[in-house]
């Protein structure tokens, strides 16, 4: 991450969902969730949550970069209810992506193990003796002008997998700063968290919350 150069957007917070457990955001991207190390990396998507919702709890994260569907839990019961369901693989996650390249395929699955590539950490790579199970649904939804459009279903959560996923397939993400070579020629990375499908933690009733993708 470039920390000198992090000028998160001031876009007013976007609230999807709100009631007594928990919150659904729709986060911009260039904006961190948590902060980072440094008073120049404070400003994120859960300090502004905070400042609202002054009990708002983390339950999970997306990338600097990405944008989309975030969700906080407002009781720590409700913390550890949907902790749990991330954990266990119960929620439902599904992003919009724009590739670099033709993709010939409908769809496909890619299952290719991660872990962290510490000289040049956060970056991660693939890895079949140390790494961790990663396993993503991907559907061809159309080409546009040499791109393609592509929905993502993560079946793990590790660390850049969706980035790292279609690094390996050949059709890296348009606007990657970590992963693609022409991460300059767009305006952000083409990358967006567009539905979230889990149970509430009061009741166990099913919800989704969708943030239609900005590119």
């Amino acid at each position: 991450m470039m920390d000198a150069d992090y000028a998160p957007p001031d876009d007013p917070l976007d609230i999807l969902h709100e009631d007594a457990e928990l919150l659904a955001v729709n986060k911009p991207a260039g904006l961190l969730s948590v902060p980072g190390k440094g008073a120049h990396l404070a400003d994120c998507l859960i300090a502004r949550v905070q400042a609202v919702f002054p009990m708002a709890l983390l339950i999970h994260r997306l990338d600097r970069d990405t944008s989309g569907v975030m969700v906080f839990a407002q009781t720590k019961s409700a913390q550890r209810h949907l902790g749990l369901q991330f954990e266990k693989r119960q929620t439902k996650k599904t992003y919009v992506a724009r590739v670099a390249g033709e993709v010939a395929d409908k769809e496909g699955l890619i299952s290719l193990p991660l872990v962290v590539d510490w000289p040049n950490r956060p970056l991660q790579h693939v890895d079949f003796v140390t790494g961790k199970e990663a396993v993503t649904n991907w559907r061809r939804l159309r080409v546009e002008d040499g791109t393609t459009r592509m929905r993502l279903m993560p079946k793990t959560g590790r660390s850049h997998q969706l980035r790292v996923h279609m690094q390996a397939l050949g059709h890296p993400i348009l606007g990657d700063p970590f992963y693609s070579d022409d991460a300059a020629r767009y305006p952000r990375m083409m990358l967006h968290a567009e539905s979230l499908r889990l149970r509430h933690p009061q009741g166990g009733r099913g919800m989704q919350f969708k943030a239609k993708a900005p590119f």
